[in-house]
C-alpha cells in the first residue's frame, strides 16, 4: 500500500480529470490545475458526469461519489502543487510545454515530490533531466478514458531510483489498475505497437486499398477489437496521434516504417482532429 496521501495533477483535459477521478475515489486528496478556469470548469463537470454514471451502474454508492468529489480541489495556479507528495503532469504531448511544466514544479514543490508524466512517447530521462531530482521521475502513463481502462505503463529513466519506482506502482495499483513496465524508447509499450497499426490504417485509406467503414469493420470483425482503427484515431485525436508517429519517426533513427501518413498530417492541418473537432476520418 502507497504512503502518498495528496495527488497532484497538471492539465484538467481528457486524461487529467480521469486521473482526479481515479486519484479521488481511491481516497487521495487532488489537486487539479489548468491555465484557466474554463478547462477547470469544463473537467469538473465532466468528473461529475462520469461519477453519476457510476453511481446509476451501481459500481459506488451516492456518498462515495460526493465524497471523491469533495477530495478534488482545482487552481490556475501551479503553486496549487506545493503541498502534493506526488504530480502527475498530464498536459498537451509538447516536449517545449512539458520540460518547462517539470523545470517549474522543481522549484515549486518539496524535494521530496514525486514528479511524473502521463507522456504517451516522450523521453522520460530527458524530463527528468530537467528537474533537480531525476531520480524521483518517471513515467505513469494512464490509457483513455482513465476510469475505464485498467492499464498503466509504468517508465523507468535512467535515474528512477527503486523507491520512486515502487511508490508510484503503490498509487496506480490503489486506484484500481494493472501495471507494466516498459523500457523508456519512443512510444514506450501500447503506442510502440498501437500507432503503427493506426498509421497503416490511414495509409491504405491514402492508396485507396478501402473506404473508411470498410477498413474498420475489416479489422473489428477480422481481429475481434471492439473499434476500428480509424474511429480509435477519432477517439484518441489525430492530432496526438500525428505527435506519437513523429516521436516514434525521429526517436528510432528515421525509420520509414514509422513515417506518419501523408493523409494524417494533411487532416491535421485542416483542423480534422476527430471527435473533439467534430471531423476526423468521421463526421461527429
Amino acid at each position: 500500500m502507497s504512503n502518498i496521501s495528496t495527488l497532484g495533477v497538471v492539465g484538467a483535459g481528457q486524461m487529467g480529470n480521469g486521473i482526479a477521478h481515479v486519484a479521488a475515489l481511491s481516497g487521495l486528496d487532488v489537486v487539479l490545475t489548468d491555465v484557466n478556469d474554463a478547462a477547470l470548469e469544463r473537467a469538473r463537470a465532466t468528473i461529475d458526469k462520469n461519477m453519476g454514471r457510476l453511481v446509476r451502474k451501481e459500481k459506488i454508492s451516492e456518498s462515495e461519489a460526493t465524497a471523491a468529489v469533495a477530495r478534488i480541489r482545482t487552481s490556475t495556479e501551479l503553486q496549487a502543487h506545493e503541498g502534493a507528495e506526488l504530480v502527475v503532469e498530464a498536459a498537451t504531448e509538447n516536449v517545449e510545454l512539458k520540460l518547462g511544466i517539470f523545470q517549474k514544479l522543481s522549484t515549486l514543490t518539496p524535494p521530496s515530490t514525486l514528479l511524473v508524466s502521463n507522456t504517451s512517447s516522450i523521453s522520460i530521462t530527458l524530463i527528468a533531466a530537467n528537474t533537480d531530482r531525476p531520480d524521483k521521475c518517471m513515467g505513469m502513463h494512464f490509457m483513455n478514458p482513465v476510469p475505464v481502462m485498467k492499464l498503466v505503463e509504468l517508465i523507468r529513466g535512467l535515474a528512477t531510483s527503486d523507491a520512486t519506482y515502487a511508490t508510484v506502482d503503490a498509487v496506480a495499483q490503489r486506484m484500481g489498475k494493472t501495471t507494466v513496465e516498459g523500457r523508456d524508447m519512443p512510444g514506450f509499450i501500447v503506442n510502440r505497437v498501437l500507432m503503427p497499426y493506426i498509421n497503416e490504417a490511414a495509409y491504405a485509406l491514402y492508396e485507396g486499398i478501402a473506404s473508411v467503414e470498410d477498413i474498420d469493420t475489416a479489422m473489428k470483425l477480422g481481429t475481434n477489437v471492439p473499434m476500428g482503427p480509424l474511429t480509435l484515431a477519432d477517439f484518441i485525436g489525430l492530432d496526438t496521434c500525428l505527435a506519437i508517429m513523429e516521436v516514434l519517426h525521429g526517436g528510432l533513427g528515421g525509420d520509414s516504417k514509422y513515417r506518419p501518413c501523408p493523409l494524417l498530417r494533411k487532416y491535421v492541418e485542416a483542423g480534422w482532429l476527430g471527435r473533439k473537432s467534430g471531423r476526423g476520418f468521421y463526421q461527429y
